[in-house]
């Protein structure tokens, strides 16, 4: 098992920042590819960014390519995602998630999921 927790959203004006964090727990995290998924009101969960278990290689959806970034400290079990030029459009919940391979960007290859954090960006 895996323990995933979430932190570091809130309300922001479209054009500011935040950073999320993503703190794990359990099996050894850098056994591990993560990613990051939200979900809007009404939406199906998407993809956002998947980083490798050594950091060496990350994905972006083409939504956030050059505005975010995700990263990991596998010394400290997390991952962040950096969110810069934040947009009303990026309001949603924010999970982290943790697959057994190297990099993945399907949701059904997850195996554990965060509980979310919330993104509010206002207009």
């Amino acid at each position: 098992q895996v323990q995933l927790v979430e932190s570091g959203g809130g309300l922001v004006q479209a054009g500011g920042s935040l950073r999320l964090s993503c703190a794990a727990s359990g099996r050894t995290f850098n056994n591990y590819g993560m990613g990051w998924f939200r979900q809007a009101p009404g939406k199906e969960r998407e993809f956002v960014a998947a980083i490798t278990w050594n950091g060496g290689t990350t994905l972006h959806a083409d939504s956030v390519k050059g505005r975010f970034t995700i990263s990991r400290d596998n010394a400290k079990d997390t991952v962040y995602l950096q969110m810069n030029s934040l947009k009303p459009e990026d309001t949603a919940v924010y999970y982290c998630a943790a697959a057994p391979g190297p990099i993945a960007t399907h949701r059904g290859q997850y195996h554990y999921w965060g509980q979310g954090t919330q993104v509010t960006v206002s207009s």
